[in-house]
């Protein structure tokens, strides 16, 4: 009997992260043949995660250019697709989250004919500026999706108001499976600086800032937020894993470069990111990804965003928004790491994203849809 193909399709870090893990998962399938395709949006980021999981994509786009446009990832993206697609032959394609490949994936697969699965469905902030392009793009994508793989039951809710009623999972997030593979307790960090932080000693504060919504004055915001908590406080050390875009690292250099305590490296891949996590005291960040790590590690986390597509981390009380202005993230940041209750508080508080079971539960609802497995699978409850 033929195998049935399906095809995922990523191409920035966090999407890898979140994806390999359901490569593996479906190539463990005896009646599925798993296929990878990449776009290479982020190639540096992205290689380093494709080599922490082992996994060799099967068709490469390598994308990637110098200060890349969003029309310029969208429209390679389409383009490139169209070869990969038309040789590989997917009976489905899946694809992650919200970045320009996730849409332009979904948009290939549909001027083809091809199923399309989103991983990751329905989350919703209902500004389509923010995050910008990220919430339209994943409302696109679910205008274009035959199954839709949703976290929570709230991701479900967001898309049955919009009408969405059929083939609808809820999965938990694929990033918590992950978490399973790569987190150690004798792991050793090939950043020697790592290593060497003082963990327990000092409360060590995690930090990503790189999102487009957020250049300009809200980064100028955030990053003297941070040297003024670095300033002030000597029991912390800040470490800052610096995203690859010009905008940012400008951005770095201007506002944080020569700060005491504040440790300006490379970005990690995704074994040491994870690791790291496990071993520091509290994140701040707007990244999407790491409001739903974190919490599972137990860590607390301050969103430096105005808003979150992630609800649930909010209602559960492991993340609180602490904006984009400067005396609001230090006030918030120095609360919890000044006292204690306030800290167990959100570090206790139960993730709401999954058990570490979402690639399973993915890989048997595509066999159920395709009647390689006689009962749907049940839904994730947190």
């Amino acid at each position: 009997m033929k195998q049935l193909r399906i095809m995922s399709v990523f191409g920035t870090r966090p999407e890898a992260i979140k994806m390999c893990p359901l490569v593996r998962e479906l190539a463990s399938r005896p009646g599925i043949e798993s296929l990878c395709c990449v776009t290479a949006q982020h190639r540096q980021m992205l290689d380093a995660v494709l080599e922490v999981f082992s996994l060799r994509p099967d068709w490469d786009l390598d994308i990637m250019t110098p200060r890349q446009t969003l029309s310029g990832i969208t429209s390679k993206c389409l383009l490139g697709m169209d070869e990969a697609i038309d040789t590989l032959k997917p009976d489905m394609i899946l694809v992650h989250g919200d970045t320009s490949t996730t849409f332009a994936g979904a948009l290939s697969a549909y001027y083809h004919q091809v199923a399309v699965g989103h991983v990751e469905a329905g989350l919703r902030t209902y500004d389509k500026y923010a995050p910008f392009p990220e919430e339209m793009n994943r409302v696109l994508t679910s205008g274009i999706a035959d199954m839709h793989f949703c976290p929570t039951a709230g991701n479900r809710e967001n898309l049955i108001r919009e009408g969405r009623t059929e083939n609808l999972f809820v999965t938990g997030n694929t990033v918590i499976d992950a978490l399973k593979t790569t987190v150690r307790e004798d792991y050793r960090f090939s950043t020697e600086e790592l290593n060497l932080l003082p963990y327990g000693k000092k409360k060590v504060i995690l930090v990503t800032c790189h999102r487009r919504e957020n250049y300009g004055e809200p980064m100028k915001n955030i990053m003297l937020a941070l040297r003024q908590i670095a300033e002030e406080r000597q029991d912390v050390e800040l470490v800052y894993p610096v995203h690859l875009s010009p905008v940012v690292r400008e951005a770095v250099d201007t506002y944080l470069r020569g700060a005491p305590r504040v440790h300006l490296i490379e970005p990690l891949p995704a074994d040491e990111m994870h690791n790291l996590l496990a071993r520091c005291y509290l994140v701040l960040t707007d990244s999407g990804g790491l409001q739903e790590e974190a919490p599972a590690l137990g860590k607390p986390v301050l969103v430096l965003r105005r808003e979150t597509e992630r609800p649930e981390a909010v209602t559960a009380g492991t993340v609180k928004l602490a904006g984009v202005v400067q005396d609001d993230i230090v006030t918030m940041a120095e609360r919890l790491i000044c006292d204690k209750d306030a800290y167990e508080k959100m570090a206790r508080a139960v993730n709401p994203y999954g058990d570490g079971n979402a690639c399973r539960r993915i890989a048997d609802a595509i066999e159920w849809r395709y009647g390689l497995r006689p009962e749907r699978p049940a839904d994730y409850e947190a």
